[in-house]
């Protein structure tokens, strides 16, 4: 059994988020193109062609209500592909993480570093939408900075549930299973795109246990110039899947690294 003390990482996991920023910033005018062209695309199509049959939705036009969704959703997508095909790329195709743990880093040092790249990774799609949103006129009210930790603690909870799969993972192709059955049902059915109160209860309940939900419920009203209600539960929903998920990807890695 390992000692579980060991999954507390050092200093040592910031030299591994400054490695992966590194390498992102030769990649970084593709990169901020997709972060910009994407929610476009999202905020003509589903923003104004949509909204123009939908109406007004929680008292807000049809735009902004999917504006702030589109961010929650973006931070989900990003910080799992990040968690998934480039960390595992990382891992099995250029053996950087073996590289790493012939120096001084250990599994926990690596396994941080890469949940803080996957948050960074994150925020920095969410304010591409939010900086979109905000000359459509869609992003609005005196709290949209304090979105900014939501938006990383939210990167964080997808970043390692992702890299629980690529512990798992033996080949790209395991992948589509997380995404078909986590993180595209969470992108359909945990408000981006209506009230969750549209749903069935049970659907309701259901979605509430998927932390794409807590996102949502903090980031809409921020971003739309109100404070969140519950904010000590939402918060404490993406925290637990953090620590839950990042103890058993540390558990997972530890088996599979040092094996």
């Amino acid at each position: 059994m390992s000692n579980w003390q060991e999954a507390i990482p050092s200093p040592g996991a910031l030299a591994v988020l400054q490695r992966n920023f590194a390498v992102w910033r030769k990649l970084l005018i593709p990169s901020m193109l997709g972060n910009f062209g994407d929610p476009l695309l999202y905020l003509l199509a589903l923003g104004y062609g949509l909204g123009h049959f939908v109406g007004p939705m929680d008292g807000m036009p049809y735009i902004t209500f999917i504006a702030s969704g589109i961010v929650a959703s973006s931070v989900m997508n990003t910080a799992s592909f990040e968690g998934l095909y480039s960390a595992f790329t990382r891992m099995n195709a250029q053996h950087t993480y073996a590289a790493m743990l012939a120096t001084p880093l250990r599994v926990s040092d690596i396994l941080a570093g890469e949940v803080l790249w996957t948050a960074v990774k994150g925020l920095i799609s969410a304010l591409a939408i939010i900086i979109v949103a905000y000359f459509f006129g869609a992003i609005q009210g005196p709290w949209v900075w304090l979105s900014i930790p939501v938006i990383l603690l939210a990167g964080l909870s997808f970043g390692s549930l992702a890299l629980v799969m690529t512990a798992l993972a033996r080949s790209y192709d395991f992948f589509m299973y997380y995404f078909t059955l986590a993180v595209t049902p969470m992108f359909l059915f945990c408000g981006v795109f209506y009230p969750l109160r549209s749903l069935p209860r049970f659907a309701q309940d259901i979605a509430q246990a998927l932390p794409l939900t807590h996102a949502v419920a903090l980031l809409r009203p921020l971003l739309t110039g109100h404070l969140p209600q519950q904010v000590g539960y939402h918060l404490a929903v993406l925290l637990s899947y953090t620590l839950l998920a990042y103890a058993v990807a540390w558990y997972l890695l530890v088996r599979r690294l040092l094996r």
